[in-house]
């Protein structure tokens, strides 16, 4: 029963995944035919990814941080010039089998909720692996879609905190909320304990 309520849970996310992700096509298109030309063919490793490899129940770390490097690149695309992006990834990530997909719903709030077309906006992206610990911090400008804008209704986030209970129960750390005009986001995960 609970690797059904696991397969269900990643069905959701990823048409979540792809329809954010061909929003952002959809507008490159207007601004840059020939980069969205290319972006279409980054766009299908991205969904390789996220159709194939993420089907099974571990990944390498290295092929998740890859996907989320991927994918941040695709984002940053479409960032208007006032928008200050800082990334930081391992650089040798380690063959750690993680369960798939556990970052993308943190990223994808974070670019969502994180950008204003007309205001000075950021994105600090910081996950690190150090002694069997894998920790994400993302803390970005806040600015809350109206009641109108219903795009993915928060299920990211309900899916990735129900997944972490079933997978990592006991093992994991996270913490969201408000700080003033910023957002910041915590998850740490214990890849150690057995």
């Amino acid at each position: 029963r609970s690797e059904a309520e696991l397969q269900n849970l990643k069905s959701q996310l990823n048409p979540h995944f792809l329809f954010n992700t061909l929003n952002n096509i959809y507008s490159l298109i207007q601004l840059d035919p020939d980069r969205a030309q290319q972006t279409v063919h980054d766009l299908s490793r991205l969904l390789r990814y996220v159709l194939y490899d993420s089907s099974r129940p571990t990944v390498p770390l290295k092929a998740e941080m890859d996907f989320l490097g991927n994918y941040i690149e695709l984002m940053r695309i479409r960032l208007p010039r006032h928008v200050r992006l800082d990334v930081s990834l391992p650089e040798n990530p380690s063959h750690t089998l993680v369960a798939p997909l556990l970052f993308i719903s943190l990223v994808e709030n974070a670019f969502k909720h994180g950008v204003s077309n007309d205001r000075p906006s950021f994105i600090d992206i910081d996950i690190r692996e150090e002694e069997g610990v894998l920790a994400c911090r993302i803390e970005n400008s806040f600015f809350p879609k109206s009641g109108a804008d219903r795009s993915g209704s928060g299920i990211g986030l309900a899916n990735l905190c129900r997944r972490l209970e079933m997978i990592y129960p006991g093992r994991y750390e996270m913490k969201y909320g408000q700080h003033g005009d910023t957002y910041e986001t915590l998850l740490r995960i214990n890849l150690t304990d057995r």
